[in-house]
């Protein structure tokens, strides 16, 4: 037999090495890389197994903040005691790699039920930046935990139900919604020594986030705030343009906007989906109205765009399907279960996952024309919160107390 060449041996075993290990994406903010839901990594199996393999499981502490994947560490932001607490993890085992601690306000009243942090941390530029639940803002270095900078500009002053935007790093700048009803704005902190560059208070935060969007070539930051849906400048924070959005009755404004191009999508509990173009008439930017569906609102849920259709979960716990391009609804599925009107969608590409509170992760079948299950996987004995984590092969899942490592193996 023909003895093969070092080289072909090399190639050999590099090709056997390339072909058993699934190559990973960062999520290093709220809802993934681009703040879209959509997990560029994430490998899908040939076929769903009928259930996860559970690697590890670590008690990290309360709260609903999903944990940022930078690089082979977590970042997790919870309470543990009187403390708030940034955890950086060793993704592959879970161990704590160093932390970060400091006195929390206690979460009194109806709120008292979550009284660890909602704001998911954002990673980015070597630092990472988190927003606890009295509106404490931190930048940390990401690699040892040293605190670059903490500050609270509205001190004792946040939303009803304490904090929940997730802060944004861009352009060496970290981006938040502090304050509270009638007293608060958004403001751009220095990334690294955390002055502030610019801001805007006009109105305060409710518990939606911010994204970045686009138009006619200026870069804004869309956002919800307590009665609005605002653009801002990205580079001075100056007021483009605005539009009315007032939460009603026991609603609240608690949608992160959906960006395509130049179009907003935003949504409200009692109040409906819609949609406007932002555009350039003269020297004014101009929300123009696409289209409204009423019938279809989000209330702590952001849907996803997959190939020009919004899937999400509805208010009432349904989940749906929209044309991106009408807001016409494609479908509402009718399955009976406990899902209540929290919940994450996930976009992997070739199928969509959707884990509402009750700990059910669903595996669909992104079909504009009916709702299609393809298999569905128990990932929590206690309600979740917080968005799923994909990196590869693996799912990262945060519930009450503890974060867990599930992982997919194809069947036999």
């Amino acid at each position: 037999m023909k003895k093969l060449s070092k080289s072909s041996m090399f190639c050999c075993v590099i090709f056997f090495w390339l072909g058993s290990v699934s190559f990973s994406a960062d999520w290093p903010q709220w809802r993934g890389p681009q703040r879209d839901g959509k997990a560029s990594g994430f490998s899908a199996p040939s076929q769903w197994p009928a259930e996860l393999k559970q690697k590890w499981s670590v008690p990290v502490g309360l709260g609903v903040a999903t944990p940022a994947l930078a690089g082979r560490r977590l970042y997790v932001f919870t309470r543990q005691g009187d403390e708030e607490a940034i955890l950086c993890l060793d993704a592959d085992s879970g161990k704590e790699i160093w932390s970060n601690r400091y006195a929390a306000v206690a979460v009194t009243g109806a709120p008292g039920r979550f009284p660890g942090p909602r704001s998911s941390p954002a990673v980015g530029e070597g630092k990472v930046v988190t927003l606890g639940v009295g509106g404490v803002l931190s930048c940390l270095q990401a690699d040892d935990g040293k605190l670059l900078w903490r500050t609270d500009p509205y001190s004792g002053v946040v939303p009803r139900f304490f904090t929940a935007m997730s802060p944004l790093i861009t352009d060496a700048m970290a981006i938040a919604q502090l304050g509270g009803q009638g007293n608060g704005g958004i403001l751009a902190f220095d990334l690294t020594t955390g002055q502030v560059k610019w801001q805007w208070t006009q109105e305060g935060p409710e518990y939606a986030s911010p994204m970045i969007l686009t138009a006619e070539g200026t870069r804004q930051i869309a956002a919800l705030t307590e009665k609005s849906v605002v653009g801002l400048a990205l580079e001075d924070g100056r007021l483009l343009w605005k539009l009315p959005f007032l939460p009603l009755e026991r609603s609240y404004n608690s949608v992160t906007p959906i960006v395509n191009g130049p179009v907003v999508v935003y949504s409200g509990a009692s109040r409906g989906t819609f949609a406007v173009r932002i555009e350039k008439q003269g020297e004014q930017f101009v929300p123009v109205p696409l289209w409204e569906n009423k019938e279809i609102a989000t209330r702590y849920n952001t849907p996803v765009l997959h190939q020009g259709y919004l899937y999400g979960l509805s208010e009432k716990g349904n989940l749906f399907c929209l044309n991106a391009a009408d807001g016409k609804l494609s479908w509402l599925d009718e399955v009976q279960r406990d899902r209540g009107g929290f919940g994450a969608i996930v976009d992997v590409g070739s199928a969509l996952m959707a884990l509402p509170s009750n700990g059910e992760l669903i595996v669909l079948e992104p079909d504009e024309k009916a709702f299609k299950q393809k298999v569905l996987w128990k990932t929590a004995q206690t309600p979740v919160y917080a968005h799923p984590v994909l990196d590869g092969g693996r799912i990262y899942i945060k519930d009450e107390q503890n974060l867990t490592l599930w992982t997919l193996e194809e069947p036999l």
